[in-house]
């Protein structure tokens, strides 16, 4: 009986002494990060981006997931040397490094006019349909990726007067996670975070002829088996579920970073849906087809692209072929992997 009550009394001991760990070292994280952002702050923002990507550089190769993203790179790319291979990582480190530190200058890197007669330095195609899109009082969804600065996409919806939310998923640091959210909802219009739910509320908001704006490249475990770049991964079913529920367009967008700190944000022609027999969404074929269109521009730009994300480890156990994952609502975010 002692040593029950001795046990659970170390149990919960140990509990204790992780979770004052765990929020002391999200303290010191988000105290050196504001220092970096204070430190940025003093810089203009092409020197500051400039010097987040050398040092990324330098810093990115020495972290476990470095050695994730050189294996999903090697799988995705064999006839690739592993030169090519490392240089596509330290892209990616840079990338990930400019997009942090963009968080800083949001307001002052989107300087898009319709009206300019030179160019600024972001560049805008398809502006036709971020013009229709929010002249239709119907539900629309977007997609993207985790490519470029895929922050800048929200920012345009709301240049263009579009009535949109974007979901997000907040760190899991609640220090940086305050400062995330505060500076996103100033610039971005509306924001749903990802939770328990989410799914739910997305709904609400295309029921209401809103417009939501999804990432769909993260691995999700209880997700449809799809493929990307010739492998086998567990993808969210989500937008395709709500495509074949309020039978509304989805439309492609992303962001591609270009020399000079400069952006382009493509929003392309609306998708064709696959469709059954009997006329609906076909919820396993869509989500397919998101993951063929992140793939093609993952391909054209592999260095702009998170590949130290473990988008092919599988599930097993919780594996959902097709059909299953039509039976109830999916959360629409999967989880830091």
């Amino acid at each position: 009986m002692v040593g029950k009550v001795l046990k659970k009394a170390r149990r919960d001991f140990m509990f204790r002494y992780g979770r004052r760990l765990r929020q002391m070292e999200h303290w010191l994280v988000a105290r050196l990060a504001m220092a970096m952002i204070s430190l940025l702050r003093l810089l203009p923002p092409d020197k500051a981006l400039n010097f987040a990507d050398r040092v990324a550089r330098r810093i990115g190769p020495l972290v476990g997931r470095h050695r994730v993203a050189v294996n999903n790179l090697r799988l995705a790319y064999p006839e690739k040397s592993d030169a090519e291979i490392e240089a596509i990582a330290l892209d990616m480190w840079g990338n990930m490094a400019r997009l942090a530190a963009e968080y800083i200058f949001l307001d002052a890197l989107f300087d898009y006019d319709p009206k300019a007669t030179k160019p600024g330095r972001v560049d805008v195609r398809g502006v036709e349909h971020f013009v229709e899109i929010a002249g239709e009082k119907k539900p629309h969804i977007l997609f993207t990726g985790h490519l470029g600065n895929f922050e800048l996409l929200p920012v345009a919806a709301a240049t263009f007067g579009m009535n949109i939310t974007a979901l997000f998923r907040p760190p899991n640091n609640p220090y940086l996670a305050d400062y995330i959210h505060s500076t996103r909802r100033s610039t971005m219009g509306g924001l749903l975070p990802s939770s328990t739910g989410a799914s739910f509320a997305l709904a609400a908001i295309l029921e209401n002829g809103g417009n939501i704006g999804v990432l769909v490249d993260q691995k999700f475990s209880s997700g449809l088996e799809t493929t990307f770049f010739g492998r086998p991964c567990q993808s969210n079913p989500v937008l395709g579920m709500l495509a074949r529920h309020y039978d509304c367009d989805v439309y492609p967008a992303r962001c591609v970073r270009l020399p000079g700190n400069r952006f382009r944000l493509d929003i392309e022609d609306k998708l064709t849906l696959p469709r059954t027999e009997s006329g609906s969404v076909d919820v396993h074929a869509t989500t397919q087809l998101l993951a063929d269109v992140v793939e093609r521009w993952v391909r054209e730009d592999p260095g702009q692209w998170m590949w130290f994300h473990k988008r092919w480890e599988m599930s097993g156990r919780r594996r959902k072929r097709r059909g299953q994952a039509e039976e109830r609502p999916a959360d629409p975010v999967p989880g830091p992997n």
